[in-house]
């Protein structure tokens, strides 16, 4: 038995406590409770608004949590088994981003896969560190890149064996999972941090039959996206710390970037939703497991799709599946997986989470049943019947081995000069190219711009996928750097 009654909440009591003492506000938000801002009450409803506060004394400080805040942390840090947990209001984003910039800094060696979200990278842009990546296989029938071989990560830390830290992905957006414990293992082993990216992974802390999660495991990071599979209010999350972290460094990180003035809405819907969890998480994921996999043998049924799962597992690349997602491989009916996302949400009035090169990806989470499924599998059974067609001219790639010329704050910060994107072949990028979702880029500051980018730089964009990254919005042209770096 825990320390915590897991049925708590103690932002959420204090904020109720808070409402009924009827406080005059002279503090901000300046909409005072809503009475300054009408259509806003209308919009999210007073009870929403009432609790829009600042950080007071009853209310704890994000900052510095001295009471409810922090006892919301370690109940948090309880529930999933982490020896300290920090609410996070800047998204995932902000838990990676402070991950980074606690265990490297300027000059460093941090070792990681190449399929990173963004963040990762960002924060390189901000901390000067240097990535070795180690470039993971990819399933070339299905356009995904797999996890880290243990192989692999032991091969980049007898070349660097200087490096801090190794990052790993628990798991990627499409559900695949490295040996997480093996890494940790040969990581320790050799000085390392590790630090796990766990956006789509919250479930495996309170799910049965899950991959490992990294606390599990023995990271010593991992940022959990608590409003992806989890529940909470979007844009909240938690960062996860193991014993071999100093917690009070960690804070001072996350204050660098974060808020002042964090949203209580953000705060207490992670408060709730933690306590959801450790309630009823098993049960509910074991509901989302079914549903996915009652999900997968349908649309398979179907015919020419794949819905993949743990028949990937090889051990290594794919050490673990998480059963939960559900992506469907849309070659075989002879359609780019963002098309048949458009014409999902075009003509079926249904938002899939991601379509790339390959695939679609349906988020399953606590919040699905079974009828949405069923119009799922009816409107891709439509579809098919509807729009196939041969699918020789299909691209399957999701990920191009980068060539790393410059480290990505050098190159972002760098003189540099705008080309025509067909004419920047061989030049160093100084900017991200992505598709978002996922928000892994096929360019990022400091990689060669080769022809086989270009080529799906230009393919994507002519699929439809919903590019960002560059200063030009229509990506026609790219920043590089000027000839002298080249």
């Amino acid at each position: 038995m825990g320390r915590y009654n897991q049925s708590k909440a103690p932002i959420y009591e204090a904020l109720e406590e808070f409402r009924q003492n009827r406080i005059v506000p002279f503090d901000v938000p300046g909409h005072k409770r809503g009475r300054g801002n009408p259509e806003l009450v209308e919009l999210l409803g007073q009870q929403c608004v009432s609790i829009d506060v600042n950080s007071m004394k009853p209310l704890d400080n994000l900052c510095h949590p001295v009471s409810v805040i922090r006892e919301a942390e370690e109940m948090a840090a309880e529930a999933f088994g982490a020896a300290y947990a920090f609410l996070m209001v800047g998204g995932t984003t902000s838990s990676v981003q402070s991950m980074v910039l606690a265990t490297c800094r300027r000059g460093e060696k941090i070792i990681l896969p190449r399929n990173v979200h963004r963040s990762v990278i960002n924060a390189l842009v901000l901390n000067g560190a240097t990535p070795i990546y180690v470039n993971p296989d990819t399933d070339h029938r299905l356009g995904i890149a797999l996890g880290m071989k243990v192989s692999q990560v032991e091969q980049a830390i007898k070349e660097n064996p200087d490096a801090v830290a190794v990052l790993v992905n628990n798991p990627t957006y499409y559900g695949i999972c490295s040996d997480l414990k093996s890494i940790v293992r040969l990581a320790h082993a050799h000085g390392m941090k590790v630090l796990a990216d766990e956006a789509h992974g919250t479930h495996f802390y309170f799910g049965e039959n899950m991959p490992i999660s990294a606390m599990a495991a023995g990271a010593d990071m991992a940022s959990v996206s608590m409003h992806k599979s989890g529940g909470s209010l979007t844009q909240s999350s938690f960062l996860l710390v193991g014993p071999n972290m100093h917690p009070g460094y960690v804070r001072q990180i996350i204050n660098l970037t974060q808020t002042t003035s964090a949203s209580y809405l953000l705060l207490a819907s992670l408060d709730v939703s933690r306590r959801n969890l450790a309630l009823r998480g098993k049960e509910e994921f074991r509901k989302v497991t079914a549903l996915a996999e009652y999900a997968r043998e349908e649309i398979n049924a179907i015919g020419d799709y794949y819905a993949f799962t743990s028949e990937l597992i090889n051990g290594d690349s794919i050490y673990e599946f998480d059963k939960t997602k559900l992506t469907v491989n849309t070659l075989g009916v002879g359609l780019a997986g963002i098309e048949v996302y458009d014409i999902l949400r075009d003509e079926y009035d249904i938002q899939m989470e991601l379509g790339d090169i390959a695939n679609v990806l349906a988020y399953i989470s606590i919040g699905d049943r079974e009828r949405e499924i069923e119009r799922l599998v009816g409107a891709l059974s439509e579809v098919r019947r509807k729009y196939k067609r041969d699918s020789a001219d299909l691209f399957t790639q999701e990920y191009i081995d980068p060539k790393v010329a410059v480290s990505p704050q050098d190159a972002f910060y760098a003189e540099k000069e705008s080309l025509p994107l067909m004419e920047t072949k061989g030049r160093i990028c100084s900017e991200f190219v992505m598709c978002y979702p996922p928000g892994i880029p096929i360019l990022a500051p400091g990689e060669e711009i080769t022809a086989d980018v270009l080529q799906y730089i230009a393919y994507a964009k002519e699929k439809g996928c919903s590019m960002t990254g560059p200063e030009d919005a229509g990506i026609e042209r790219l920043n590089v750097l000027k000839e002298v770096w080249a």
